[in-house]
């Protein structure tokens, strides 16, 4: 179950890790067994690199309040029940912190996707094809979503 308890325990776990920066990412499917990556703009951190709706938690919110506003900030979807907690991975920030992006799936609105300018493209794309296999999603991107879709 995802309550503040489970929050709370995810949260102190990563911090006595060492962890200094909290990201959230979100696992979308708008249609079946397809799910939503973004293309980060060129000029940007990683830019082209194809990613969850994901970002940043700011210091006055918990994981999950940044969830329903990186989703709605990113996409412009409003998230209306949050599936199930998809883990976890590490990795460094551009300014050199030690970051841990916590994933959960997610049910949207249904209403259109209105990109952020951190973006140049979405696709709603089919988990089981060639062509999820060969954008430029990283490999714990990749394992976060497969594991949404085996749940």
């Amino acid at each position: 179950m995802i309550d503040k308890e489970f929050i709370f325990d995810l949260v102190s776990q990563a911090q006595k890790e060492g962890i200094k920066k909290f990201v959230v990412g979100a696992v979308i499917e708008r249609v079946k067994n397809h799910c939503l990556l973004l293309k980060r703009a060129q000029d940007d951190f990683m830019g082209g690199l194809m990613e969850l709706p994901s970002g940043t938690v700011d210091e006055s919110e918990d994981l999950l309040e940044a969830l329903f506003r990186e989703v709605k900030e990113e996409t412009g979807l409003t998230i209306t029940k949050i599936v199930s907690y998809l883990g976890f991975f590490d990795y460094l920030s551009s300014s050199g912190k030690k970051t841990r992006q916590f994933s959960f799936k997610v049910l949207t609105t249904k209403d259109a996707v209105c990109l952020s300018k951190e973006h140049s493209l979405f696709m709603d794309v089919l988990i089981h094809s060639a062509e999820f296999q060969n954008l430029n999603i990283s490999p714990e991107t990749k394992k976060v979503i497969l594991t949404a879709y085996q749940k």
